[in-house]
């Protein structure tokens, strides 16, 4: 694990000021239900989620987004979407792993931010399809004023999530707002001009990157993009990381052989290859800034719900993932960490 200063995390509440948390909110903090197996369940075969899509969008063919929403237990995927997700999870399960770690890390990372923290501006990039416990969603439950920007540049992510933002379940609030903007994570200033369309850039803000640095190869550009990003941000904002890494041999061969196939399996939708970093490199991208507490750490291992005076975790284990007996828990599939920018 690394940590570094955070003096004004240590005494801070993981429930936002102004009320309890309540059962709703205890549930949305371990993040959306897992997608239920389907073999043997005619309940949910008789009633699939998909209706009409979104005019001019392909549903033929799956794609990456659609089957990440899946594996998060939303609702906004189709046939080909749920085939391929079936499949490739039971071929490579560090992915569902992943992906929902780093949700329910997200939605404790926004609770701390729009509670204690009160940051109340987003700019979350490559933040795909909206799905249950998306920023929004979670920001505008605690403060309804907050505003978001998300920044993809999958012409098919941005049709559907607009489509699914003129939805009364997941549009903006009246007092916030929410928007997409068509922005390349490598066009840093594409991405900020985006945002300031509808931020004001001179307030802090949460920068949220997750699932998306491994997309880019070259280590010295990935850190120099988000050092980019953090610097055009004003004090008292605040650098969200997830990312899946290289915890063991058996996940790094696994996720090169996902890549290899992912262009016959998705076609031209086919998201690029994405490379697992070490834990302490994905450390590195906090360089300069005040990590809140726990450090860089395994997903679940990041202010974890459900601890008991006694120090141990709902499932019996302490915060380093060790039972009463000193067993340690399997290596997670990614690694996340939050920090303010001084």
């Amino acid at each position: 694990m690394f940590r570094r200063r955070a003096s004004e995390a240590k005494t801070e509440s993981a429930v936002p000021d102004g009320g309890e948390q309540t059962s709703h909110d205890a549930e949305e903090s371990r993040g959306p239900r897992p997608a239920e197996p389907d073999a043997g369940n005619p309940d949910r075969d008789s009633a699939e989620p998909w209706g009409q899509p979104p005019a001019g969008l392909d549903v033929s063919m799956p794609h990456p987004a659609r089957v990440w929403n899946y594996w998060l237990g939303g609702r906004d995927f189709f046939a080909a979407d749920k085939a391929a997700g079936e499949e490739i999870g039971r071929e490579f399960p560090h992915l569902v792993q992943a992906a929902r770690a780093e949700r329910a890390f997200l939605v404790r990372a926004v609770r701390f931010l729009v509670g204690p923290a009160r940051i109340r501006q987003f700019l979350d990039v490559g933040a795909g399809l909206p799905a249950g416990g998306n920023t929004h969603e979670i920001a505008q439950r605690i403060a309804p004023d907050t505003g978001i920007v998300c920044a993809d540049n999958d012409p098919v992510v941005i049709m559907h999530a607009k489509a699914l933002l003129g939805s009364p379940m997941l549009a903006s609030t009246p007092a916030g707002a929410v928007c997409y903007t068509d922005a390349d994570l490598r066009d840093v200033a594409a991405v900020l001009a985006g945002a300031a369309s509808t931020l004001d850039m001179s307030r802090p803000v949460g920068l949220i990157m997750l699932g998306i640095l491994g997309h880019l190869e070259d280590y010295g550009a990935a850190r120099s993009i988000t050092s980019q990003l953090v610097d055009a941000l004003p004090a008292g904002s605040y650098l969200v990381i997830a990312d899946g890494v290289a915890a063991n041999p058996v996940i790094a061969n696994a996720q090169r052989r996902y890549d290899e196939t992912a262009r016959p399996r998705y076609g031209a939708s086919a998201p690029a290859p994405y490379l697992l970093r070490r834990p302490d490199e994905l450390a590195s991208f906090f360089d300069g800034l005040d990590l809140v507490e726990p450090g860089v750490v395994p997903c679940p291992h990041w202010r974890p719900d459900g601890h008991g005076a006694d120090g141990l975790r709902a499932d019996g284990r302490g915060t380093d993932g060790r039972g009463t007996d000193g067993a340690q828990e399997d290596e997670e599939a990614a690694y996340c960490g939050v920090a303010r920018k001084p």
